[in-house]
């Protein structure tokens, strides 16, 4: 056995190596991003196993699929909202008759410190009815992992992981335990159990359900553990909620009896139990109140239930120590005033010499006075929302601003111009393109390409810049509305004049504003240089 200190996200990663990881597949997204950035570095070490980033997050899952109808172990991560593209095979896949393991990592973002929602992945493997495993801890996330590839080869379903920001991106000791070898390649047999046709789908369904009391019946005796104490509070704990509770449980005149879920289905019997012994409830969960709300239906009344839906915790943003504290009735511990720790504000901005800046000067000067409205999309660009630039009028999901630049064309709103970065118009901006290309809508289509997806560290988009213009071409972009430009300071003038004109184009424009992103460049720079002194 071997320590190691890992990030939540690192060792998950090491987990699903040691459980015999044939390959993994993802989408950069913060908290979830280090996942597949540890599974990369180590197949470049060590030769295995098959790590790579994928155009999205369906992408990524339909890759796994494969993997797994071969036989094989495969793990798909994503954060909280990519679930929602990748919703499709997800559902789908819980009625397969999967055969290698396959872990479905989802890093949820409660306070949402780089998301546009908060939304709880627990809702959805409890939608799809699967497995969902929640560590509150680094060594468990490396342990769940692990557990998590038996459990979806045993009960043929996939295996979710829930992490959370504070867990994903917090380091912790982790021991480690002997690696298991890969499954040897097994291609699934039976047809049937893969093809959702409706007369093999209805069959599978019925499956699944029956299933569910297997998986009910695991949960009641595994990654769940009821301590029944004083009868005058039940604490319910769901992740990592149970470190911020045992942070605070020592200063309680009594021992509350306390239920810690880690795996769900929900432990129905569990709950119960707990319910009987004692005369009030406290649910603490990082997310939605899902474990609170379930608690309806177990309850035996008159019982107390407490938690975010009542108010005994903040309804949204993240747990913390000093929230659970008081939730539980306990007086603040003294620490520094507010006052003593006062920083300057510095709002979130694009770098100095980002190439996005260039490109917001270029909009802002050719749209002067014209009383556009400009849609924007997921990534650095974003900030062009905020001042000085003040350039963009919506955000609201990935590949949303050519879709509802589309709309507001469509109402009669002229000019109309979406916004969109290079790997989020190839993640899911091409097909509200090809709807605008069809209906040849007067409107602007201004992608960002700065090779890289930025926002996360510089990882490569799916396709490089060279290839854009041929991809365009290829989707029906009209050549005579298609212009590839290098965005720069001393472009903005002669760029503005070609936006302009293509704004008075009665029909659609597709503009790439083309410079590589200033931090890889710089990266790079100092990548060259070290590596001549090195052969110096």
């Amino acid at each position: 056995m071997n320590e190691h200190v890992l990030l939540g996200d690192e060792a998950v990663a090491l987990g699903a190596v040691h459980a015999g990881l044939t390959a993994a597949y993802g989408y950069p997204g913060t908290p979830s991003t280090e996942i597949v950035e540890f599974l990369i570095r180590h197949a470049e070490r060590h030769g295995r196993p098959l790590a790579s980033w994928t155009t999205n997050e369906k992408t990524a899952y339909e890759a796994a699929l494969g993997v797994s109808l071969a036989g094989r172990r495969t793990l798909v991560a994503m954060k909280h909202v990519g679930l929602n593209v990748a919703a499709d095979p997800f559902i789908n896949s819980a009625l397969l008759d999967l055969g290698g393991g396959l872990v479905v990592v989802v890093a949820d973002d409660p306070g949402m410190h780089s998301s546009q929602n908060g939304q709880d992945t627990r809702f959805y493997a409890d939608f799809a009815r699967t497995l969902c495993l929640e560590p509150a801890n680094a060594q468990e996330a490396y342990d769940m992992t692990r557990e998590a590839f038996d459990l979806s080869e045993r009960f043929h379903v996939p295996a979710v992981i829930r992490l959370v920001t504070r867990l994903a991106h917090s380091r912790g000791v982790v021991r480690t335990g002997e690696a298991r070898g890969q499954n040897p390649p097994r291609p699934a047999a039976d047809r049937a159990a893969w093809t959702l046709l409706p007369s093999y789908a209805r069959e599978l369904w019925r499956g699944l359900l029956e299933r569910q009391h297997e998986l009910r019946a695991y949960t009641s005796r595994h990654g769940n553990t009821l301590s029944l104490a004083d009868s005058r509070l039940g604490v319910v704990t769901c992740g990592i909620a149970r470190n911020y509770y045992e942070e605070n449980a020592d200063d309680l005149p009594f021992l509350p009896s306390h239920l810690h879920i880690g795996a769900y289905p929900m432990p129905v019997d569990l709950l119960r139990r707990l319910v009987a012994h004692v005369d009030a409830v406290l649910v603490l969960e990082d997310g939605y109140p899902f474990v609170q709300r379930a608690l309806g239906g177990v309850l035996t009344p008159p019982r107390e239930v407490r938690g975010r839906q009542t108010g005994a915790l903040p309804p949204d943003g993240e747990l913390t120590p000093d929230v659970v504290r008081v939730a539980l009735g306990l007086p603040l511990r003294a620490g520094l005033p507010p006052a003593a720790l006062a920083l300057p504000t510095r709002p979130p901005q694009l770098c100095a010499g980002c190439p996005h800046i260039d490109t917001f000067n270029t909009i802002l000067k050719a749209t002067r006075d014209l009383g556009a409205r400009v849609t924007s999309d997921i990534g650095c660009y974003t900030l062009g929302a905020l001042p000085p630039y003040s350039a963009v009028d919506s955000c609201v999901c990935m590949g949303a601003s050519i879709g509802m630049a589309k709309g507001l064309a469509d109402a009669g709103v002229r000019p109309a111009l979406a916004v969109i970065g290079d790997s989020t118009f190839l993640h899911s901006g091409i097909t509200p393109l090809v709807d605008a290309i069809a209906a040849n809508t007067p409107m602007t289509v201004v992608i960002a390409d700065n090779e890289v997806v930025a926002m996360t560290g510089g990882q490569p988009s799916a396709i490089p810049s060279s290839r854009m213009k041929r991809l365009l071409l290829g989707l029906g972009a009209d050549p005579d509305h298609l212009h590839i430009l290098d965005t720069h300071p001393k472009t903005v003038e002669r760029n503005a004049e070609i936006l302009r004109r293509e704004i008075d184009h009665p029909g659609l424009s597709v503009i790439v504003t083309v410079r590589e992103c200033i931090e890889t460049a710089r990266d790079r720079k100092r990548m060259r240089l070290a590596m001549a002194g090195a052969t110096a």
